[in-house]
């Protein structure tokens, strides 16, 4: 009986030094969740480095079980995205985000990576896009009523003459807006086509002010073309004649709206395009919760009211 004792216990250790080994091994090998950010966004603009804060923000926040990755075009370049999309997706991630600012030239890479059943969140633009590509939600604005926000608050101040800076022609999202903001405004409304090169956009609207001088208003379509703007204006010499509003925030742009230079931002507080995609697939991941609807972070106006608080928000780098 002691020695059949002795055998069954030394069957039980074993046992339990082989499922222990068995348990470890596959503790270490649970991969984490991994999520990829692709945006159109460029390194040197200041509105794509808080969204990106964004998404640092939620990796450092869930680092013990996701990895989270931010890819991006050196330059606006479609061709250039639709490739890091497809990059991203033949790494098999568990959820990708991306940005959507021309569907003809990324649907089909979108549409490959949500085919191959990778969750997807579209974000910051693409909104009217996202469910034909399948993407499961948006987060962002939606440019179009944003826009329209805007048209309308310059039409209560009596504009009827006004015009848009478009420093990325052929993104659809700030097609939209300069379409929404002259639906608001009631009247035509020029577009001024610019690069993000501060002194080509600062010419352009020169030029076009000197051709167009009872211009009443000039809407810059990201905060890239509205320090531009605000200095054409001034070296056109029409400062009290021309005013000037943005979408998006800066620093340039708090200062200008509290200091009365510029009558006001559109916000879609980017900071959350960035960091509630990512937390929304790690939730997904683990507990396939999700939204029911798309997640808008804007419009809202800052004004000379509410500047101040802003810029508070903005030097931490939140806004």
């Amino acid at each position: 009986m002691n020695a059949l004792l002795k055998k069954i216990v030394l069957l039980l250790g074993t046992l339990l030094l082989v499922f222990g080994f068995a348990s470890q091994a596959s503790a270490g090998s649970h991969s984490k969740i991994k999520i990829i950010v692709v945006t159109h966004g460029q390194d040197a603009s200041a509105f794509w480095s808080v969204a990106k804060k964004g998404v640092i923000d939620a990796a450092n926040q869930y680092a013990d079980i996701a990895d989270v990755q931010y890819r991006n075009p050196k330059e606006f370049d479609m061709v250039e995205m639709a490739q890091i999309i497809d990059n991203a997706c033949a790494s098999k991630p568990d959820g990708l985000v991306v940005s959507i600012p021309d569907a003809d030239a990324l649907g089909s890479a979108i549409t490959a990576c949500t085919e191959a059943g990778i969750p997807t969140i579209s974000m910051n633009s693409g909104s009217q896009d996202r469910e034909a590509l399948g993407a499961l939600l948006h987060v962002g604005q939606t440019e179009y009523e944003a826009g329209y926000g805007g048209g309308k608050y310059f039409k209560k101040q009596g504009v009827t003459k006004a015009a848009c800076v478009n420093q990325e022609v052929g993104n659809v999202a700030l097609d939209r807006r300069c379409e929404g903001f002259q639906d608001g405004l009631g009247s035509s409304v020029d577009v001024i086509a610019v690069t993000v090169d501060p002194t080509d956009a600062k010419n352009k609207v020169v030029a076009y002010l000197q051709k167009n001088p009872g211009t009443e208003a000039i809407m810059s379509l990201g905060q890239d073309a509205a320090v531009p703007t605000m200095d054409a204006i001034k070296e056109a010499g029409q400062e009290g004649i021309t005013k000037s509003a943005t979408f998006d925030l800066s620093p340039e742009v708090l200062a200008a709206i509290r200091d009365g230079n510029m009558e006001y931002a559109i916000d879609q507080q980017q900071y959350l395009q960035g960091y509630l995609p990512v937390v929304i697939l790690v939730l997904y991941n683990q507990y396939s919760l999700l939204p029911g609807v798309d997640v808008l972070t804007g419009p809202g106006f800052v004004t000379g009211a509410n500047a101040a608080d802003v810029i508070k928000y903005a030097s931490q780098g939140y806004r």
